[in-house]
């Protein structure tokens, strides 16, 4: 399965470490648990990437990486049941704590869960951590992404 998400600089498009939303938590993840946060098209990425950047602070040098995760590799898929009360709200505890304890458990490779800007699409957070990471999650390419004007007026 191919997965898609947009990084910002040169040095990061080989990077999967999930580094980033352990230092800066995430709507799934508390500050200090690893978490590669992915989505299952590349215009979500770029969805949820412009949702999350302000428009004067939107960098010239970003790249949509292609990674392909192993088809054996076990994934949880969230049922409507899963989702927490406000799921969608901003900074939801109870989002944080399911999903951090789902990285911390290592039972999965990671987990699938509706977007919250498109909720018929889906982002599959990844925990790099889990045993066997390198061997199920592999980095294939990253091209250049430019932002189209039409989208940050």
């Amino acid at each position: 399965m191919l997965v898609y998400r947009i990084v910002k600089g040169e040095k990061r498009k080989h990077d999967l470490s999930g580094v980033g939303a352990c230092k800066y938590g995430g709507r799934w993840n508390n500050i200090g648990t690893y978490m590669l946060y992915t989505s299952e098209n590349s215009s979500l990425a770029y969805l949820e990437t412009l949702a999350h950047t302000e428009k004067h602070f939107l960098p010239e040098d970003l790249f949509i990486v292609t990674i392909v995760i192993n088809d054996k590799a076990p994934i949880y898929t969230f049922t409507n049941e899963d989702y927490p009360i406000e799921w969608k709200k901003l900074d939801n505890i109870e989002n944080k704590v399911l999903g951090s304890r789902l990285m911390l458990k290592k039972e999965f490779l990671g987990f699938k869960v509706k977007s919250a800007l498109n909720d018929h699409e889906y982002n599959y957070l990844l925990n790099p951590l889990f045993p066997n990471f390198n061997n199920l999650v592999e980095y294939i390419a990253a091209q250049n992404l430019i932002i189209d004007s039409r989208l940050i007026k």
